[in-house]
């Protein structure tokens, strides 16, 4: 059947993802419409990378001003106006906010309809009244915090990532309910800006999904700053007693002010009737293939809904492919090989590629580990910045396998890894370019330098020779 349309693209979900599609897809020509419920910019702008960034580098300050003696800087008892930190994050919102404004997205010539709107059929999607028909959908509605079901929490009243940037005073204390990167990242912010901050992580450890070694060193510096972290514990029941929650995790009772669910997130597809448009959902998101098409050919997906990488970088690389795809023809496929990511942390945790156990589950013996700590780098001893390492894993012919840094600015320092990585190139790439003097990067190759030390030390048939050889020209 021949279904007459108006638009060629029609993107549900103004996030990350849906912008990008939306602005490249106008940019070239293309009719497009996007609906959003809320306000453009998704979950990163508002209450995700750019407030917890700020509030980040804030409470990095307070930290710093208030460790300074150790430089012979003395800064006695800084006051910390929590107010104005949060003025700082809610500054730097603003600021950024113009470039995923409907007014310029509209200069652009795409038509920005604000409303909740659903599928009626495979081909039509109605909002506000309206059926809007495509050649193509986009479906790029993100995710939301997961609330996990916990007798008395409801009644207790919590905090997600969406309410907490708003907070205009300081919380004595805080449970932090999760242990992986949102959990992590905030629980650390709100600790070093002055509440007494409780982490309780389901897990034996801090940030179950990176490298062990590399998560102890975020764990132990959190340890060594006085956060509380109670390790595989789950919360059986929270109550309000005389004005504070107390939470029950075990043998443990914590007494705060103020609860932080940092949980897990999922996807946002309830009131799309994606049944109707024949689109299949998981219980971690939407169904797709390579190509980002749904189980219905003519909608794609993109982003947090999906379920995979929920990064805002990967949302826009999978925004490149959708676009690609839904406009011309659907040839371009996800390729999800080279995925950076880090934890900012302070330390700050990155990481691309294998772990060292997935690189033994899949390469047996033929995997080296090259590391350098950080306290073997110069500019590191120079700015007191020596905690963490560069953890490199490679094949005996040098292939990169995986990347893990902990440490000073690790979140730049892993890019350099991520394009040899991409480009396909050996680790020795990252010893023959030559590295500023002093900097943070030199960690990069002197870790990659361990591959020739190491493979040295293991062939005495050529350590022989060459001794051979350095004796007989000294002869000369």
């Amino acid at each position: 059947m021949i279904v007459a349309v108006e638009y060629d693209l029609v993107i549900i979900g103004g996030g990350s993802a849906g912008l990008v599609v939306a602005s490249a897809a106008a940019q070239l020509k293309a009719k497009v419409a996007l609906v959003e419920r809320d306000r453009l910019g998704g979950d990163c702008l508002w209450v995700g990378c750019v407030p917890s960034k700020s509030l980040i580098h804030t409470s990095r300050i307070a930290y710093e001003v208030k460790h300074a003696g150790r430089f012979g800087i003395y800064c006695q008892n800084p006051e910390i106006e929590f107010s104005k930190a949060i003025g700082h994050v809610q500054d730097v919102i603003n600021t950024i906010q113009p470039h995923d404004s409907p007014e310029r997205f509209a200069s652009l010539g795409v038509e920005v309809i604000f409303g909740s709107g659903k599928f009626v059929n495979r081909h039509t999607f109605e909002v506000n009244g309206r059926s809007l028909k495509a050649r193509a959908f986009v479906i790029s509605t993100g995710s939301r915090p997961a609330v996990p079901a916990i007798p008395g929490l409801e009644a207790a009243g919590y905090l997600t990532n969406e309410q907490v940037f708003s907070l205009t005073e300081r919380p004595d204390s805080l449970a932090v309910i999760g242990g992986g990167p949102i959990g992590c990242e905030l629980g650390q912010a709100f600790h070093r800006l002055g509440s007494q901050v409780t982490i309780i992580a389901s897990r034996d450890r801090l940030l179950p999904k990176e490298e062990p070694e590399a998560a102890a060193v975020v764990q132990q510096q959190f340890q060594s700053e006085g956060i509380h972290i109670l390790t595989q514990s789950r919360v059986e029941k929270v109550a309000v007693v005389e004005g504070k929650k107390h939470l029950w995790a075990g043998d443990e009772k914590i007494v705060v002010d103020q609860i932080l669910l940092a949980a897990g997130r999922q996807p946002n597809v309830e009131s799309l009737n994606l049944e109707t448009a024949g689109v299949e959902v998981t219980k971690s998101g939407i169904r797709v293939n390579d190509k980002l098409q749904t189980t219905n050919p003519r909608i794609y997906a993109c982003g947090d809904v999906i379920g995979g990488y929920q990064f805002t970088h990967v949302a826009g690389y999978e925004a490149s492919v959708v676009l690609k795809n839904a406009l011309f023809f659907p040839l371009s496929k996800a390729n999800y090989r080279v995925i950076p990511w880090a934890t900012f942390t302070d330390p700050e945790l990155a990481r691309v590629g294998l772990t060292e156990q997935q690189a033994r589950e899949q390469y047996g013996e033929d995997v080296y580990i090259l590391k350098q700590d950080f306290a073997g780098v110069d500019r590191a001893q120079a700015e007191a910045a020596t905690s963490g390492f560069a953890k490199i894993i490679t094949r005996g012919n040098g292939e990169i396998l995986g990347a893990h840094l902990v440490g000073v600015a690790a979140g730049e320092l892993i890019h350099e890894i991520v394009l040899a990585m991409s480009n396909r190139l050996k680790v020795s790439a990252l010893t023959s370019m030559i590295h500023i003097y002093p900097t943070l990067a030199e960690v990069n190759s002197k870790a990659a330098l361990q591959l020739t030390k190491q493979k040295y030390a293991k062939n005495p048939r050529l350590q022989s020779i060459l001794g051979q050889v350095f004796q007989f020209l000294r002869a000369f």
